[in-house]
């Protein structure tokens, strides 16, 4: 894992850092819903997957915010160069599997790697990566993830449910969950309108 530690002394979040990373659970999160209209039409004209192009924005989007590529290490604080993406895939048998794709520039790239990832099983030492899942079933207002309670789990997690068209806009809705001490409600709100930036711009974001 390529990175670095964090300089503490220098981090204007050192004390939200100590006060919640000793919080039983020290998660909070948010779920919105986001319009894609333009990305779902794009996809559709292109004959382009939509799911990919979901976990393609959201990729663009966790990189592009220091604060996600945050990872707790006891009382120190790593940054990853790149965040790659875990989610969960529905079998036939109706149980899921984990397949991880990795964060690429081009979409292009990443669909070819996303065709070329198998299944693994799920490493609590990785944490180089957001935790992805998709419920296309339901158009939820909130969820809740399990999580490893006592251990220095600090992987945002992401979920999409099943989109619909009210007033002429398809909207999807998005939860996001992360560690509070390592952000705060305005990253996760960049997140959410750099997600939205990207869905609105399909030909800049898939191209």
């Amino acid at each position: 894992m390529t990175g670095h530690y964090l300089d503490l002394e220098s981090w204007p979040r050192r004390s939200h850092f100590q006060f919640f990373k000793h919080y039983e659970l020290p998660f909070f999160g948010i779920c919105a819903e986001v319009p894609v209209t333009e990305t779902l039409q794009w996809c559709r004209d292109h004959k382009l997957s939509f799911s990919l192009a979901c976990w393609f924005a959201c990729l663009q989007t966790i990189n592009a915010i220091p604060e996600f590529r945050y990872r707790i290490r006891g009382d120190k604080v790593w940054v990853h160069e790149q965040i790659d993406v875990g989610t969960t895939m529905l079998n036939d048998d109706e149980t899921f599997s984990f397949r991880y794709f990795s964060y690429s520039t081009k979409f292009k790239d990443f669909c070819g790697s996303a065709k070329a990832a198998t299944d693994l099983e799920e490493r609590a030492d990785n944490d180089a990566l957001i935790h992805g899942s998709t419920l296309p079933w339901v158009r939820f207002t909130g969820l809740t993830h399990a999580r490893r309670i006592g251990q220095d789990d600090s992987v945002p997690k992401v979920a999409f449910g099943r989109y619909a068209k009210i007033d002429n806009a398809v909207t999807m809705p998005v939860s996001l969950e992360v560690h509070h001490a390592l952000m705060d409600g305005l990253h996760a709100s960049r997140f959410f309108q750099q997600l939205e930036q990207r869905f609105s711009d399909p030909k800049t974001l898939l191209s």
